[in-house]
């Protein structure tokens, strides 16, 4: 079925891609708009895939003649939340912050002349991370960029003469109270069937109203169902086998744009499925993940550096150590790219359809997934489709100028070319930072979205789920249809994101779990003693800030491929307390393979011979703990009293983990030297993690409470 899919939502400003599905490049589609508000000058190209960019709020409909019939798909478009913004940075400013980069994710130190820098590219999430987007000039001492952002934190980076040698940061905050969030769910009342919307305020918003929107696929008759506020009721006679429920919370910003004009902030749309058979009816939200997923515990590994130092790693050599992988207790392997790549780390993919030839062969490669499988071990590939090697013979092909091949790439107009080479053309491929050796593919093209499912299908039934890279450069649709394709076959197959910084929208009927960024982002921070410990807190509510809704699951993490090691840039001591935040805080706690042997180096030599032993059984430990513990699973945390007798009181922090039959208390020190500290609450001395009494005195408590010993981590019951 060629039907583009669920409504979609967005606000003004910001396009929405709409393309058929299961596309047949061969064959003919056409959009047209068929409604939009009455102000809207808004048009549809004729191209198979279009970018609906709304002009005014609205309802907008548009419908797609296509082989197997006329479809029709809704947008909801709510207005502009963006206010205008300036980034700046002053020389002074660069002297002090600039860093280098040769290489994506590859960060190190830069000498340069400051009176040499004359102009500057700011990249960032509003602008796609793409060089050359928005320019500037040096203004004397300063570079500026006037912007438009919604409400919240932001980050750019100022890339000078179009280089990232040297760059710097600038931030930006725009007040807010972020977006709100929605669930539904669905009960039988008798000869009726309900659907109920818990429309939830962001922090310090107003309460939200709900609208509800219904999916375009269905037969379900709009006209016997009754909506009352936050309510749907429908007669059970009037269902179809199935019925889509799609709903939006909608909330007014409690600070007026620059015109003093009320600002309205939508959450992400939640979907009901309900399923009608005979007398039996049943209900699901299929953004949810896997429930077992709460459960898990994930181990990244970077693949060609696993097998130690004087083997070159195989999936034979991985195959060998998986009886390793296995004693860590860890439920979850993700491996990164196994496909053909001239690259080490195998993100510039010149086949997408085999193994790299240095790794091994396809049937080793799932050998290694069956020994895995039978560990227990659920196995995550790397899916790797927002680009390809600049090798890869459909790019070679696309600049030879081969017909076929001509709109498989973004193309982007010469003068807003970065790359610093001659393309020999009055355009230039599309990529993003500098990452001029891999081209950004062209999902505009049915080719190209053909190519991809077909890359999708040929791994899906080797492999339990998919770490889907740079996901915030493929279209929101493309992820939609994925999804739904994928779950129909498995429910159970994974989806994780890359969206760096983390953005709900890929929450919306697309992944299962997503890169906390901003838990990571402040783990660095205390270990750098750029914040207090206390700071956690604030990064927890960035989750509700952003609009993810409860039951969203987030990976927390200290490192990964991308990343310089944590112990390598934060202060000696403070891996064990921000490996066990990950450990105990609601979401999926990832380790990233090293993190726990000692390897200092981001992507450098597994350490077998010489690895850190203790580290190692300190990181054991944390996952049996987790596994032991279903406090520590679930997703209910609060901050815990905790006063600091002796010690650095800014790098401790007390947090209480409630489970249906048990209270734990974890207390962190991010200091090299030991805290005293009392805690406001009667508990147990005993470490659940080492298994060691840390009172502090012999009766252990105080006339404030327990008194303990931290050296780094303690977990206690109540």
């Amino acid at each position: 079925m060629h039907h583009p899919g669920p409504p979609r939502f967005t606000t003004v400003g910001e396009p929405v891609e709409l393309a058929p599905r299961n596309p047949d490049p061969d064959a003919t589609f056409r959009w047209t708009l068929t409604d939009a508000p009455e102000e809207s000058s808004a048009t549809l190209s004729d191209d198979p895939v279009v970018n609906l960019d709304s002009d005014v709020p609205g309802v907008y409909v548009a419908e797609l003649d296509a082989p197997d019939g006329t479809h029709r798909v809704t947008v909801r478009v709510f207005p502009d939340p963006r206010q205008p913004a300036r980034f700046s940075i002053t020389a002074d400013e660069v002297e002090q912050n600039a860093e280098g980069s040769d290489d994506e994710a590859e960060v190190g130190a830069s000498d340069f002349d400051i009176d040499a820098l004359e102009s500057a590219s700011l990249i960032g999430p509003f602008n796609d991370f793409t060089l050359g987007a928005d320019r500037v000039e040096r203004d004397g001492d300063e570079w500026s960029v006037d912007v438009r952002l919604p409400p919240g934190d932001h980050d750019a980076l100022f890339a000078f003469d179009d280089e990232f040698d040297p760059y710097a940061t600038a931030e930006v905050t725009i007040e807010g109270a972020g977006r709100p969030n929605i669930r539904l769910d669905g009960r039988v009342e008798g000869d009726e069937v309900v659907v109920e919307a818990e429309a939830r305020p962001a922090p310090d918003g107003r309460e939200p109203t709900v609208e509800f929107y219904f999916d375009d696929r269905d037969d379900l008759d709009e006209s016997a169902v009754e909506i009352n506020g936050n309510r749907v009721v429908v007669g059970r006679e009037a269902l179809p086998t199935l019925s889509r429920v799609h709903a939006v919370a909608v909330s007014e910003e409690p600070h007026p744009d620059e015109d003093g004009e009320t600002i309205e902030r939508a959450s992400i749309a939640d979907t009901l499925e309900i399923r009608a058979d005979g007398e039996a009816v049943g209900f699901s939200n299929p953004a949810d993940a896997p429930e077992w997923l709460d459960d898990a515990t994930m181990y990244q590994i970077f693949v060609r550096e696993f097998a130690g130092e004087t083997v070159e790693t195989t999936f034979t050599e991985i195959k060998r150590r998986v009886p390793y992988i296995e004693s860590l207790g860890v439920d979850v392997v993700w491996f990164t790219p196994v496909c053909e790549s001239p690259t080490r780390h195998g993100y510039h993919i010149t086949d997408f359809f085999d193994t790299a030839t240095d790794l091994g062969t396809r049937e080793e490669f799932e050998s290694l997934v069956d020994t895995l499988h039978e560990a227990g071990i659920t196995v995550i590939f790397d899916l790797v489709i927002n680009h390809t090697s600049r090798d890869h013979p459909a790019f070679q092909l696309h600049r030879a100028g081969v017909a076929e091949y001509e709109d498989y790439y973004e193309r982007v107009p010469a003068e807003q070319d970065a790359s610093g080479i001659d393309w020999a053309g009055d355009d230039a491929p599309g990529m993003y930072f500098n990452w001029a050796r891999i081209p950004n593919l062209n999902y505009d093209s049915l080719d190209v979205r053909a190519w991809m499912l077909d890359v999708i299908d040929e791994w899906v039934d080797v492999v339990d789920g998919f770490r889907c890279d740079v996901a915030w450069g493929v279209p929101h649709g493309f992820w939609k249809e994925v999804r739904e394709r994928l779950k129909a076959e498995n429910d159970d197959f994974l989806l994780l994101d890359e969206t760096v910084p983390r953005d709900v929208q890929f929450r919306e009927n697309e992944f299962d779990y997503h890169y906390d960024t901003d838990l990571y982002d402040t783990l660095r921070d205390i270990g750098t003693g750029d914040a207090p410990a206390s700071a956690l807190f604030d990064a927890l509510v960035e989750a509700d800030h952003h609009g993810f809704p409860d039951e969203a699951v987030h990976m927390r993490y200290v490192e990964n491929h991308d990343e310089t090691r944590y112990a390598t840039e934060c202060e000696d001591g403070t891996l064990r307390p921000a490996a066990a935040a990950t450990f105990t805080l609601p979401g999926v706690p990832m380790i990233y393979y090293g993190q726990e042997r000692g390897v200092p180096e981001q992507r450098g030599t597994m350490r077998w011979h010489d690895g850190d032993a203790d580290l190692t059984d300190f990181h054991r430990r944390l996952v049996a703990l987790r596994n032991e513990h279903p406090a520590l699973r679930s997703d209910r945390v609060s901050k815990a009293s905790v006063e600091v007798e002796s010690g650095d009181a800014d790098s401790v922090v007390a947090y209480r983990r409630a489970g249906e039959d048990e209270s734990l208390l974890v207390v962190l020190n991010f200091d090299s030297s030991p805290a005293t500290v009392s805690l406001e609450a009667d508990c147990e001395t005993e470490d659940l993690l080492s298994g060691v009494d840390v009172a502090a005195n012999s009766s252990a408590e105080t006339a404030k409470g327990t008194c303990v010993e931290v050296a780094d981590v303690v977990v206690l019951r109540e």
